[in-house]
């Protein structure tokens, strides 16, 4: 809704800033004018209350003409082009890779080397986790940060990151990088001007004189790692106060009620848009709000700062995407994507952790009925947002899906979690599995999983006994889990090195500020003589990359794989086949995955359920052309095997 008062405001706020509401300043002053009112409704939910909000909205204006004029010339065409292609993240075109840079190759100035690599695999887009400066032993994989703005020593400097993404441009390739807003590193500068007894920073984080408080919040908030980091808060010894850290206890968990806050860290999501990054990964966005009394998670509160969030950030930076790292139940990550009037205006981009833990339930029990009760709150996406797939990623797995739908599948939830727990960290009768709890909270028994993808679908334990019948069957389960997630729609994200099927690396053991957690066994450091083998015919490291690469390029050559929320599931005619229908316009796509470990006979009436009912089938993957049977007949499916098949008549 128009409001005259707070255009003036803002008219007047460009003159003091000599900014022009035409020429080069014109398309900016028009986001600012077409966002203002949400931003200040928004911004005035949250703080309108507070003593410093009127200022602080100020201040907020400020720092969005601020970011405009660092904002490159070649970054502002990139955002028009960008505009033109519409919800350009939506693209079949891309493909990712999520990365630690030190352990891929070395330090940044190392990785242009290595993006012919890339891209001859077929990834065009980038995570590069955490680089920025967190503390050697304290550094939580780099999500403790010390300096929002300084590269750590351990990867360069700020320059060669810059002239990464340069060359990036160049290949017509994306980045994403992470901002942590939850929390800082102790040693970060605020935290350390708190702990000498500054006020003004105190307010940044927090900070309570006894444990009354702290208590009141420990009885309803869920402790996140209770074996190495139990409660939520810590001692600190130098003011003589108790800090909220909700992860480790030396992350201090910063106070978004105050507006000074989040306009600190405004200023440090447009530094990073500014400096060229295409998606920004908003790392645990679902504890920013704390209120006594709740789990401190998902609240209504940290909804409206992403919302606020993604406003500020379509005025000044509108050609960078929101991704929401909230790995929470289907019908708590759909609020991710906005509700109400925000609906669909919250973050661009989640993660589809859900359908990940989905697939290796489906992976250890041959039975995809839990998969396909848990995707009707999955299919309720908003159109215009996406999903991040992956397979693996530097986490763990957690089991996250409902009780409901595993009592839908006709299995005991309880006795269901405990199998899985058991045959992906090996304990169960007749596992493959080489992976390991994370994170077992003794009272509950709640647990997730640690492993890499080669090592929890059987490889390692294979290759060990020499086995050649079950390295083949563990690298069908491996391409079984990719190809599902490259296909069911979304940005589909690898894990470094599963391209070639690297199993657990135990050498995390050895380093003392790694060895308490396990999920460092699937952060390998990457070891290039292997990684070369890729190009050595009969390797199993070339079969693993060379497939993986054609279903990369496969995707890449059908638009409708491209995400328009445009997929249907197939009636289980057999619980051991997970299937789906791609289609827009007159193109259809079936993909089909049997999760079973014998061939798997699947009637051809599925393919008639939907539309006219196909003639003739191409199979992509295994080059073929089919004809649609009798509904009494069957296509008959490989043990871990799938098919892709494009209706040609």
């Amino acid at each position: 809704m128009y409001q005259y008062s707070l255009h003036n405001r803002i008219n007047q706020a460009c003159e003091k800033n000599q900014l022009s509401t035409g020429d080069k300043d014109q398309l900016f002053y028009a986001r600012l004018i077409a966002n203002t009112a949400a931003i200040h409704s928004l911004y005035s939910e949250l703080y309108g209350h507070h003593p410093n909000g009127e200022a602080g909205f100020e201040e907020l204006v400020q720092t969005l003409i601020q970011a405009h004029r660092q904002r490159t010339p070649k970054l502002r065409q990139k955002d028009n082009t960008k505009e033109k292609k519409g919800n350009w993240f939506l693209s079949n075109e891309i493909n990712g890779m999520s990365l630690y840079v030190d352990r891929f190759c070395g330090r940044l100035a190392d990785l242009p080397s290595k993006l012919p690599y890339l891209k001859d695999l077929g990834i065009n887009f980038l995570h590069l986790m955490p680089v920025f400066q967190s503390p050697e032993g304290e550094s939580d994989g780099g999500y403790a940060v010390s300096d929002f703005r300084k590269v750590d020593e351990r990867f360069g400097t700020l320059d060669d990151l810059q002239k990464l993404q340069l060359r990036m441009q160049q290949e017509e390739m994306y980045l994403m990088i992470d901002i942590v807003l939850n929390h800082t590193s102790y040693h970060h500068e605020w935290a350390q001007k708190a702990k000498a007894g500054d006020p003004v920073y105190q307010d940044y984080f927090y900070m309570y004189d006894d444990r009354t408080l702290p208590d009141q919040f420990d009885s309803t908030m869920p402790e996140i790692f209770p074996e190495s980091s139990p409660g939520s808060f810590t001692y600190v010894k130098e003011c003589n106060k108790w800090v909220m850290t909700v992860f480790h206890h030396y992350q201090w968990d910063l106070n978004y009620t105050n507006p000074a806050v989040f306009n600190a860290m405004l200023d440090n999501i447009l530094f990073y848009a500014n400096l060229g990054v295409d998606i920004l990964r908003i790392d645990a966005p679902a504890f920013i709000w704390k209120q006594l009394g709740t789990t401190c998670q998902n609240l209504p509160q940290a909804h409206m700062l992403l919302q606020l969030i993604r406003q500020c950030v379509q005025v000044a930076a509108p050609g960078m995407a929101l991704l929401g790292e909230a790995i929470v139940a289907p019908k708590e990550i759909m609020k991710y994507f906005g509700t109400g009037l925000y609906y669909g205006k919250e973050c661009e981009v989640a993660y589809n952790a859900t359908q990940m833990a989905l697939q290796w339930d489906a992976l250890a029990t041959g039975d995809t009925r839990v998969m396909l009760a848990a995707q009707h709150d999955l299919l309720q996406k908003p159109f215009g947002c996406t999903w991040l797939t992956y397979t693996r990623c530097h986490d763990d797995i957690g089991l996250g899906y409902e009780d409901a739908s595993i009592i839908a599948a006709g299995f005991n939830a309880y006795g269901h979690r405990k199998f899985l727990k058991d045959y992906y960290s090996g304990t169960h009768p007749g596992s493959p599995a080489s992976g390991a709890l994370f994170s077992v909270n003794p009272k509950t028994q709640d647990a997730r999983i640690s492993g890499s993808l080669a090592s929890l679908c059987g490889l390692e334990r294979a290759m060990e006994a020499y086995d050649e019948n079950e390295i083949e069957m563990s690298v069908r389960k491996i391409l079984l889990m990719q190809a599902q997630t490259f296909f069911i729609g979304g940005i589909p994200m690898l894990f470094y090195g599963d391209e070639v099927g690297y199993t657990n690396d135990y050498s995390y053991l050895n380093d003392p500020g790694k060895s308490y957690d396990n999920r460092w066994m699937h952060r390998p450091i990457i070891n290039w003589e292997k990684n070369a083998r890729a190009k050595e015919s009969g390797t199993l490291e070339q079969k693993i990359f060379s497939a993986t690469q054609r279903l990369l390029q496969i995707r890449k050559s059908l638009p409708v794989i491209a995400d328009k929320k445009n997929l249907t599931w197939l009636t289980p005619h057999n619980i051991h086949v997970a299937g789906f229908l791609r289609q827009d316009q007159e193109k259809r796509l079936y993909c089909l995955f049997n999760y079973a470990s014998r061939a798997s006979y699947l009637t051809w009436y599925a393919f008639k359920e939907h539309g006219n009912a196909p003639k003739r089938l191409y199979d992509h993957w295994n080059d073929k052309k089919l004809t649609v049977g009798s509904d009494y007949e069957y296509l008959v499916i490989d043990p871990y095997s799938f098919c892709i098949l494009e209706v040609i008549e």
